[in-house]
C-alpha cells in the first residue's frame, strides 16, 4: 500500500510534456480560434484575410481576392509588399518560414512593419498553417517569385525560388484539416457578408470573392495572379462578387438602414485623427443615423476587427452621445427646465451607428478580439465625437429636432414600461412570486436541471403534462399566437397575458433589468406544431427572446424541439422518423409498392389488407403523419420529443448579430415589399407542408 502511494505521488521532470513548434495549436485549437465548429472554420479565412487587409491599412495594397476552391481549399491573394523571404536573424531560416511555423512571430510587435494592424498576437498565419492538412504560400517581391509548402504546420521543403516576377504580394492557399474540423462546409453568405463589411471599413479597397467549388473544369491556379483574370480569359462563369466603397462608414450605415425608415435626412459622419498626451495617434471614424424603430444597432471595430462585445471605444461613444444630446436639448429649449435628463438607454433607442478606431498599440481581451481594452480609445472617441456631433446638431436644426423628439418619445416610453414592469414584479412579490396558473412547474429548484417546454395550445399542453418527467420538466401552454413585439413597446407587451405569463415563468425580469442568474430554467424549449401556424408561433417567440431576452441566446438556453414527422409501423416494429428524406431512406424498396403503404394524418392508422401482406410476403406497413403534438399520446410524446435519451433538440445561437437583426426586421417589421422579396428569394429553401 505504501509502495503504491509512493508511485502515485512521484512527480518529476519526466512527467512534463513539452509541445514544440505548432503542436500546442493542434492540441488545443479552441484556445486560438475559439471553436472547431463552423465559426472556427471560417476564422481561418479571417486570419489570412486580415494579414492582407493589414497591408491595405498600411497603404501597401488596394486589391484582395478570396477564392473558394474545390476540395475545401481557400486561396487568398493581395498586392501588398509580399512576406519577406530573406533569412531571419533569430530563427536562422527564411522570414516566411518563421512566420508560417512559429507562434508569436510577425511584423506586428514593433519596428516599422505595421503602424496599425488588426493582428496583435502574431499567431494568425501560423495557426491556420497548423490546422491545415496542406498550405502553400507564394510570394512575389523584389523581382522574384518564391514558394514554400507545409503539412499540419511543418515545412515540406525550404523556400524555393520559382523564377522572376514583376509583381508584388502574397498568395496563401490552405486546406483545413479534417482531423481538427469534423465538418468542413464554408458558407458563401457568411464569407461575403464579412468581406462586404471589411470593404466598407477600408475606403478604396477592392475585394473580390469567387466561388469555384462546383467548377468541373480544371482551374490552373498558376496561370494568373488573380483567378478572376484567368477565369475571364478562359470564359468560365462562376459566382463572384466585388466590393468597393468610397463612402466608408457612412455607406455602411446607409446599407444597415436600407430596410428601415430614417427619421432624419442627413447621416452623421466624422473621420479624424487625434494625438493623445502620450503622443499616441488614434484615428476615429464614426457614422450614425436614427430610424423609426426601438432597437439599437451599434457596431464596433478596432483596427478593422469587429468587436461584438464592444469595449473602451463604445464606452466613450455612449458617454459622449448622452452628454451631447442633453446639452443641445437644454440649449435649444427642446428639453424643458423641469424635465428629466435623457439616459443612455433613451439616446440609444432607434440608433444605427458604427464606431471604428485605429491605433498602433492595441489591446484586445482574448485572442478572438471580441472586446477592445485600450484605454486611449475611450477619450479619443469621446472628444472627437462630442465636438463633431455637437456641430452636426447645430448645423442641421431640422435633423436635431427630429432626433430630440425621438429621444423624448423613448424617455416617455421608458417611464411607461418601467411602471408596467414594476407593477407586474410588485404584484408577483406581494403574492410570493405566484407563478402563472397555466404553468405546470417542475419539482426541481436547480435551474441547471430544469427545462421549460413552451407548447402550442391546451391539447398539446395536456399531453405534455401527462407525459413529462415532473421532476425536471415544466410545461407552459400558449393560447394561440403571442403579440408581435417587433413594433410594440414594453408597456404594451406586458399588457399581453401570454407574454406576462412567460416573463413570470422565467423569473428573471425583462429588458434592461433582465438578470440571467435568476433564470429558473436552463433549457427553454419551443415545441410547436409542424405546420405554418406552428412556424409562425416559433418565429414570434424567437423575436420576443431576441429583442428582450438576448442573454438567453448568449448563454445557450434556447432550444427548438424536433418532434417526429412520421411513425412507421411494420407489424409490431415501430420507427419514428424526423424528415421526408429519412422516411424515404427508412422505407427503401417498399416505396415502390404503392398498394402496400398508405399514409394518413392524425391519430388514425391505415394499413393494407392481411391477405395482400401474405401474398407479397412482406411485413404489414403503416405510416402515420403527425402534424401536431396533440395528435400524439403521452407515451409517444415522451419517447420521441421529451425523453433526454431519445429526443432531438436544436440549440439556437446567434453567429452574426447584424444579419440576425436584419432578418427579424424583414420577417416581423412593417416593410411588406422587403418581406415579399425575402420570401421569393428563399422560397426554394423553405420546407412547406401542404
Amino acid at each position: 500500500m505504501a509502495k503504491e502511494k509512493e508511485e502515485k505521488s512521484h512527480y518529476s521532470a519526466q512527467d512534463i510534456t513539452v509541445l514544440e513548434g505548432l503542436e500546442p495549436v493542434r492540441k488545443r485549437p479552441g484556445m486560438y480560434i475559439g471553436t472547431t465548429g463552423t465559426d472556427g472554420l471560417h476564422h481561418l479565412i479571417w486570419e489570412i484575410f486580415d494579414n492582407s487587409r493589414d497591408e491595405a491599412m498600411g497603404g501597401f495594397a488596394d486589391h484582395i481576392e478570396v477564392a473558394l476552391l474545390p476540395n475545401n481549399r481557400i486561396r487568398v491573394v493581395d498586392n501588398g509588399r509580399g512576406i519577406p523571404v530573406d533569412v531571419h536573424k533569430q530563427s536562422k531560416v527564411s522570414a516566411l518560414e518563421t512566420i508560417m511555423t512559429t507562434l508569436h512571430a510577425g511584423g506586428k510587435f514593433g519596428g516599422e512593419g505595421y503602424k496599425v494592424s488588426g493582428g496583435l498576437h502574431g499567431v494568425g498565419a501560423s495557426v491556420v498553417n497548423a490546422l491545415s492538412v496542406h498550405t502553400r504560400v507564394e510570394v512575389h517581391r523584389d523581382g522574384g517569385k518564391y514558394m514554400q509548402e507545409y503539412k499540419q504546420g511543418k515545412k515540406l521543403a525550404p523556400v524555393k525560388k520559382l523564377g522572376n516576377s514583376d509583381l508584388h504580394g502574397t498568395i496563401v492557399t490552405f486546406e483545413a484539416d479534417k482531423e481538427i474540423f469534423k465538418e468542413i462546409v464554408y458558407s458563401w453568405e457568411k464569407i461575403t457578408s464579412h468581406l462586404r463589411q471589411q470593404a466598407y471599413l477600408l475606403k478604396g479597397l477592392h475585394i473580390v470573392v469567387l466561388d469555384l467549388r462546383e467548377i468541373t473544369d480544371k482551374v490552373d491556379e498558376t496561370k494568373s495572379y488573380y483567378l478572376q483574370d484567368y477565369l475571364t480569359e478562359v470564359a468560365i462563369d462562376t459566382p463572384a462578387v466585388s466590393f468597393y466603397f468610397e463612402g466608408g462608414l457612412l455607406s455602411l450605415v446607409r446599407f444597415y438602414n436600407q430596410l428601415l425608415k430614417p427619421i432624419h435626412k442627413n447621416i452623421f459622419y466624422v473621420e479624424k485623427e487625434v494625438t493623445l498626451e502620450n503622443n499616441m495617434p488614434v484615428a476615429v471614424e464614426i457614422s450614425l443615423q436614427y430610424v423609426d424603430d426601438m432597437a439599437t444597432r451599434l457596431s464596433a471595430f478596432a483596427n478593422n476587427t469587429y468587436n461584438p462585445d464592444g469595449g473602451t471605444h463604445i464606452t466613450g461613444f455612449k458617454t459622449s452621445l448622452t452628454r451631447t444630446v442633453n446639452v443641445y436639448g437644454r440649449k435649444s429649449g427642446l428639453i424643458k427646465e423641469n424635465d428629466d435628463n435623457f439616459t443612455g438607454d433613451d439616446v440609444l433607442e432607434g440608433l444605427t451607428g458604427v464606431v471604428s478606431v485605429k491605433l498602433r498599440e492595441i489591446q484586445f481581451e482574448g485572442q478572438t478580439k471580441g472586446k477592445l481594452g485600450s484605454v486611449e480609445a475611450q477619450s479619443a472617441v469621446a472628444n472627437v465625437f462630442g465636438e463633431a456631433f455637437g456641430a452636426f446638431l447645430e448645423e442641421n436644426p431640422e435633423d436635431a429636432r427630429a432626433i430630440i423628439n425621438k429621444v423624448i418619445l423613448a424617455l416617455r416610453a421608458r417611464k411607461a414600461a418601467k411602471a408596467a414592469k414594476d407593477s407586474i414584479l410588485r404584484k408577483g412579490a406581494l403574492e410570493g412570486m405566484t407563478l402563472p396558473g397555466k404553468l405546470a412547474d417542475c419539482q426541481s429548484k436547480d435551474a441547471e436541471d430544469s427545462e421549460l417546454f413552451i407548447v402550442e395550445g391546451d391539447s398539446a399542453g395536456g399531453t405534455a403534462k401527462t407525459g413529462r418527467d415532473r421532476k425536471t420538466q415544466a410545461i407552459l401552454p400558449l393560447r394561440g399566437k403571442i403579440l408581435n413585439i417587433e413594433r410594440a413597446r414594453l408597456d404594451k407587451m406586458l399588457a399581453s397575458e401570454q407574454i406576462k405569463n412567460l416573463v413570470l415563468a422565467l423569473g428573471a425580469s425583462i429588458g434592461d433589468s433582465f438578470d440571467v442568474t435568476k433564470l429558473r430554467y436552463h433549457k427553454i424549449i419551443i415545441a410547436t406544431d409542424a405546420d405554418v401556424d406552428g412556424s409562425h408561433i416559433r418565429t414570434l417567440l424567437l423575436t420576443l427572446f431576441y429583442r428582450y431576452f438576448k442573454p438567453l441566446f448568449d448563454g445557450g438556453f434556447i432550444y427548438i424541439a424536433q418532434p417526429p414527422l412520421y411513425k412507421i409501423k411494420r407489424g409490431k416494429e415501430i420507427t419514428y422518423v424526423y424528415s421526408e428524406e429519412e422516411k424515404i431512406k427508412n422505407l427503401g424498396k417498399e416505396l415502390s409498392m404503392d398498394d402496400m403503404i398508405e399514409e394518413v394524418e392524425g391519430g388514425e392508422e391505415e394499413t393494407i389488407e392481411e391477405e395482400e401482406v401474405k401474398a407479397k410476403r412482406v411485413p404489414k406497413v403503416s405510416i402515420q403523419r403527425y402534424k401536431g403534438l396533440g395528435e400524439m399520446n403521452a407515451d409517444e410524446l415522451w419517447e420521441t420529443t421529451m425523453d433526454p435519451a431519445n429526443r432531438v433538440l436544436k440549440q439556437v445561437t446567434i453567429t452574426d448579430a447584424v444579419e440576425s437583426d436584419k432578418v427579424f426586421e424583414i420577417l416581423m417589421g412593417t416593410d411588406v415589399s422587403s418581406r415579399k422579396s425575402f420570401i421569393q428569394s428563399n422560397a426554394k429553401a423553405a420546407n412547406i407542408d401542404i
